[in-house]
């Protein structure tokens, strides 16, 4: 922000990098899965959630791996090493079927067999989109998601590797961990706090989740609400359940 004010650029006096580009809902389902609930964690779920390219996250402590299991355990994730030797396979099937991918530690290099599939090298034929891995075009279906994790503290990416995977540092900043110590602590020592503190959290998620879909349908139903207002029945019940749930 002191860069933003000395080049004269306007911006808001608070901002929030998180605050702006996540929604409140999505960042406490992120804590419930088991993202930590810091400011620089929250940042680096955004970024690999938002970013437009595979993100490979800097993991020593091994928290991005504990969070992307449990966001993506209902799509069906598929938890993969590059010495399996049936990796080409499985990654082909979750590329054409739309699985989630966690391509766990890795090393510093990449598999060269991976680089178009890293680079979104699509090849458009038809009405088809596919990429190449290996030696096969597979089809590739917009559901698919890669997510790339390593140990190494301190990895030294080729210029190859960082201009096509977007690398988050998930290790742990001082600031953090004393924040994941103290839920920790409270866990031990106070379980029935813990799991009062967990319910509260997945309500007020789910409160918040509701208003903003109710603030939706209302703005939708306003903008397409033909003749009186006062006639729309539905949209007399979607203001009267709002009061409720507000």
């Amino acid at each position: 922000m002191p860069q933003v004010k000395l080049l004269n650029i306007p911006a808001s006096e608070n901002f929030d990098f998180s605050g702006f580009l996540a929604d409140p809902s999505n960042v406490r389902d992120w804590n419930i899965q088991g993202l930590p609930a810091d400011s620089f964690s929250t940042e680096n779920g955004v970024m690999v959630t938002r970013g437009r390219r595979w993100p490979l996250m800097i993991d020593p402590q091994g928290q991005a791996v504990r969070w992307i299991k449990n966001m993506e355990a209902k799509s069906g994730l598929k938890v993969m090493s590059l010495s399996a030797s049936d990796m080409v396979r499985q990654l082909e099937s979750a590329v054409q079927f739309g699985r989630p991918v966690l391509l766990a530690d890795i090393m510093e290099e990449i598999d060269p067999v991976l680089e178009p599939l890293l680079a979104k090298a699509f090849i458009r034929r038809n009405n088809q989109l596919l990429v190449k891995i290996g030696d096969k075009e597979v089809d590739f279906s917009p559901e698919f998601k890669l997510y790339i994790t390593t140990k190494l503290s301190n990895p030294n990416y080729t210029p190859e590797v960082s201009t096509k995977a977007m690398i988050v540092n998930f290790a742990v900043k001082e600031s953090g961990l004393e924040a994941q110590l103290l839920n920790t602590v409270v866990k031990n020592e106070r379980p029935d706090l813990d799991k009062q503190k967990n319910d509260l959290v997945v309500k007020v998620a789910a409160g918040k989740r509701t208003q903003l879909e109710l603030e939706d349908t209302i703005l939708h139903l306003l903008s397409t609400a033909p003749g009186s207002m006062l006639d729309n029945v539905e949209l007399i019940e979607t203001l009267d359940q709002s009061k409720t749930t507000w």
